[in-house]
């Protein structure tokens, strides 16, 4: 049986990335297939972020073996089943200041656990052998190996992957910044298009940020490429395209033989979906007691981040890592549940903003009680098109989801086992 969904994985591997990734990775194929895992820079430079996707890979092959010499089920079967490409991507932003998350996830992007990893679990960081493997004249990689690294530059291998399917079988989870996603579609637009749904977790429409009191990480980290890639929901991408200011990229072709279909997980949803750190402890500690590496590993760098959660939260006690881009992968498992709800509104006309001093990567909605035109018309002052029907954006943003309190020991159980 064909899995439900194909997808590719744009990533900038931090905490919530990495269960992101492991709750994909964990799944059965006829679930899901991970094609290909995108890396790009956010949470920390892209080199790190490229290491951590190989730890946990590599943390993974260990656990299978762990799993397998007690006689129990391996788990992991789509990865097994499915061995994802794993490509490196842009390391910048296209036009603004590079800003990454370390204060947040770590000097490394997982709490420091690479540098820590000599001394306190030196089994769980692979060497340093695994970078050779994305060099031009790198050599075979062994067939027992969980991914293939390719030499092709992430933008340019996520067209590859949807030249070589047909349209609408493939699937994007944006995680990250998306820089990657930007190029890929000024490149090749039409092939860009292909695309069956590009799934985001990015922005804030109607809470605070996360970064600034008005942006949400993702979107501040490029707002330009965010902008680039919600102008292709627009039946008319020109009306929110941001201008240049490097010319690094050229606007889209008039007329596009179709509309992106995007779906954006905001804070507005993903906050409130949080892993307790009692439930996280209650789970891992007797895996850590009976010694899985998985476990171990998991808690060595979600310890940093609950110490960091107490540390910026007034109240401290039993805080909740916010699982913002595991949420997009949950989506991705269930789609047919009837409880994933959009907002009344969408599509949406949301646009991000690239040039403000105080409001970069703010999405901005018009909120005002006007009236739009009708088809034709054109009212006086709207300049920039907001009550045009022929602009603006077009983006599906979720609402509401199977349940807050049921995705912790949902993403729990499908990672560790019951």
């Amino acid at each position: 049986m064909a899995p439900i969904r194909r997808i590719i994985i744009d990533t900038d591997p931090g905490v919530d990335d990495i269960l992101a990734i492991l709750l994909a990775l964990v799944a059965s194929p006829e679930e899901v297939e991970v094609i290909l895992l995108s890396i790009v820079f956010g949470n920390i430079d892209v080199q790190n972020c490229l290491r951590n996707a190989v730890s946990m890979l590599h943390v993974i092959e260990k656990e299978l073996e762990w799993r397998r010499n007690r006689g129990q089920l391996e788990g992991f079967d789509t990865l097994k089943t499915f061995k994802p490409i794993i490509a490196v991507g842009a390391e910048q932003p296209l036009e603004d200041q590079l800003l990454m998350a370390d204060y947040f996830h770590g000097s490394d992007g997982l709490g420091g656990i690479h540098t820590t990893a000599s001394t306190d679990h030196p089994h769980l960081t692979p060497d340093e052998s695994w970078k050779a493997l994305f060099q031009a004249h790198q050599d075979p990689v062994s067939p027992k190996s969980l991914f293939t690294p390719s030499k092709l530059v992430a933008h340019k291998e996520i067209l590859r992957v949807l030249r070589e399917n047909e349209p609408d079988t493939i699937t994007i989870v944006a995680i990250g910044p998306l820089t990657n996603l930007a190029k890929a579609a000024a490149e090749d637009p039409e092939t860009f298009l292909r695309v069956k749904e590009v799934v985001v977790m990015g922005g804030a429409t109607d809470v605070e940020g996360n970064i600034t009191p008005t942006a949400e990480f993702n979107c501040y980290a490029d707002a330009v490429a965010s902008a680039r890639v919600y102008a292709l929901t627009s039946p008319d991408p020109s009306s929110t395209l941001p201008p240049l200011t490097k010319a690094s990229l050229q606007p889209y072709p008039p007329n596009l033989s179709r509309q992106l279909k995007l779906t954006l997980f905001p804070l507005d949803i993903t906050t409130a979906h949080e892993l307790l750190r009692s439930d996280f402890e209650a789970k891992s500690k007797p895996l850590i007691r009976q010694g899985s590496p998985l476990a171990e590993w998991v808690a060595a760098f979600l310890d940093h981040t609950y110490q960091k959660i107490a540390g910026l939260s007034a109240g401290g006690g039993n805080v909740g890592l916010s699982l913002h881009d595991p949420l997009c992968i949950w989506y991705i498992l269930t789609p047919n549940s009837p409880t994933w709800i959009l907002a009344p509104s969408s599509p949406e006309d949301i646009r991000v903003e690239c040039a403000g001093q105080w409001t970069r990567g703010m999405c901005v909605v018009d909120r005002r009680p006007r009236r739009k035109a009708s088809d034709g018309e054109e009212i006086t002052g709207d300049t920039d098109g907001w009550l045009n029907p022929r602009k603006g954006n077009r983006v599906r943003r979720m609402a509401g989801s199977p349940g807050e309190d049921a995705f912790a020991h949902y993403l729990l159980e499908r990672i560790f086992g019951s």
